[in-house]
């Protein structure tokens, strides 16, 4: 169905359920988004070839009829029933939010935001179950129905318009602005629940970040005149009733009442309803932007590991039959595109003759990491990969490049470097290389339990040294860190960086520095010589 019918759909379905409705007002606040805003923004999201959207109605009529139902009856021993029919629909809403987000990653930060968004509508969806059922939360009738407002407005309309925001906005500012506003409904919800000051920690940190997504909206190119001044406006309208959220929780926090709960649920929900929700769906409505999210086809390595990864992936390679004999992780690093004549050589033959070197390597966890680098520990022995000490001392690194058959790995001459710390592997990488795009990357496979963690890394000339990393240059680029299970691929929020350069004539250093989510936690230095010269 297309948008527009469909809008006009639930717009007179939604008047069909006010025209009958015999519950109060300010109930219509939530069936608004209930009936309009939520199916509307779905149609937005959802393409036709999405699961969600082949069998959407199957769920959809049963939800919107258990809604128009609630509020054509006075309370009954069914509206229990009628309301978990609405919990289940946002549950299988933050099912699709969920299955967005396995297809990409941890990539695109305004597609993530509209999947959170999805998924945070589920949670309005349970406490709205909880009101109607009559349970005991912990709450008031009146604040648990205002909850379930909350995270229909707050963090499912929000999100997602910071999502489409995004997809137009060129900001670097954008990434912070919308960490923060997601972020915000759960500390929000935290705040009510355990402490006043919580709840008014997160009031201000939704206004540094309404303030921040105000001034993203001003700097951004739209469409037209009226969907910028539509959008803007909605965005405005939450500076207003975000300053009354602060005073009323100022209120909570020193019981000196300047505002009380009536007069929020009057102009705070009417704001949010008719001018922020309804203004900012009809901007987007006139141009929905495009997602910027391409399909991920670079080649990925079919191994897949066990519980125990060293020996038993290095058997299994060798029991598959013959195979060409490397010396290097690469055949010719010309296919780079490297300025052979103001780069070092040493580093050019390092990786086309890989094993004519000894390397030493000096390992150093990030302090704030290393609990859970003990912890992994414990695992990494038995499974003999990735497989680092603890201890900051230099040690050497031994071990041997073996051939793949291509018919067993499924990439281009796929060879496998073990490295080893006295007797014990802690690194098996497999390496191969592709082209995208008139560009070629490294490709490198370090197989896990039953999946396979894939390192793609754009090879840069910087002077003399080589750059090897995971970060993108382009939102086109191929490079990142990605998780392999079955036939799904899954960007993770890991990057990593290798710098090699010459530090003596003939000896080279490495410098090897991993982040999660931004924050570096691992780094290793490695010396690298030839056998004969150590």
């Amino acid at each position: 169905m297309k948008i527009r019918p469909f809008i006009l759909i639930h717009s007179l379905l939604f008047l069909l359920i006010t025209i009958f409705s015999i519950q109060p007002w300010p109930s219509l606040m939530l069936t608004i988004a209930q009936i309009l805003y939520v199916p509307i923004l779905l149609q937005f999201i959802s393409t036709r070839h999405d699961w969600f959207n082949k069998r959407y109605y199957y769920f959809a009529i049963p939800t919107y009829a258990a809604v128009a139902i609630l509020q054509w009856t006075d309370q009954t021993a069914w509206d229990g029933w009628l309301a978990a029919i609405y919990f289940l629909f946002t549950i299988i809403v933050a099912i699709y939010g969920i299955s967005r987000f396995l297809k990409r990653g941890f990539i695109h930060l305004e597609e993530f935001s509209i999947d959170l968004g999805l998924v945070y509508l589920a949670m309005g969806g349970g406490w709205f179950l909880a009101y109607e059922a009559g349970w005991d939360t912990g709450f008031s009738a009146i604040l648990t129905w205002l909850t379930a407002i909350h995270f229909h407005y707050s963090a499912f309309l929000l999100p997602i318009f910071i999502g489409f925001l995004g997809r137009k906005s060129k900001q670097k500012v954008y990434p912070w602005i919308c960490l923060i506003l997601l972020a915000s409904p759960l500390i929000v919800a935290i705040g009510i629940t355990f402490s006043r000051w919580i709840e008014l920690v997160s009031v201000i940190l939704y206004i540094v970040g309404i303030f921040g997504v105000i001034y993203l909206s001003f700097k951004c190119e739209f469409q037209n005149i009226w969907q910028k001044w539509l959008v803007r406006i909605s965005f405005l309208s939450l500076a207003v009733t975000i300053s009354f959220s602060l005073i009323y929780a100022y209120g909570n926090l020193s019981q000196w009442f300047i505002i009380d709960i009536d007069f929020m649920l009057r102009f705070h929900g009417f704001l949010n309803c008719f001018v922020f929700a309804l203004l900012g769906l009809i901007g987007w409505s006139l141009h929905v932007p495009e997602p910027r999210t391409r399909p991920l086809s670079f080649p990925i390595s079919q191994i897949r590991g066990g519980l125990v990864i060293g020996e038993q992936l290095l058997e299994k390679v060798k029991q598959a039959g013959k195979t060409p004999n490397y010396y290097g992780l690469v055949e010719d690093m010309s296919v780079y595109e490297l300025n052979k004549q103001t780069i070092p050589p040493p580093i050019i033959h390092f990786y086309e003759r890989t094993m004519d070197y000894q390397l030493s390597a000096t390992i150093k966890w990030a302090s704030w990491f290393k609990p859970c680098a003990a912890l992994y520990r414990i695992g990494s022995q038995l499974m003999q990969q990735i497989n680092l000490p603890l201890h900051q001392q230099e040690v050497n690194m031994t071990g041997g490049i073996w051939g793949i058959q291509q018919e067993l790995d499924g990439r281009t001459a796929p060879r496998a470097w073990v490295r080893k710390i006295e007797d014990n592997i802690v690194f098996v990488a497999l390496y191969s290389e592709h082209r995208t795009n008139e560009k070629n990357y490294m490709n490198i496979a370090l197989p896990l339990p039953w999946s396979t963690m894939i390192g793609i890394l754009d090879v840069r000339q910087l002077g003399t040294k080589l750059q090897l990393t995971s970060k993108r240059a382009q939102s086109q680029s191929d490079a990142g860190i990605y998780l392999a299970w079955k036939k799904h691929l899954f960007k993770l929020p890991l990057e990593e960086e290798f710098h090699i350069g010459e530090s003596k004539k003939g000896k080279l250093r490495a410098h090897h520095k991993m982040w999660f989510l931004g924050l570096p936690f691992l780094t290793i230095n490695y010396r690298i010589m030839k056998k004969n010269e150590g």
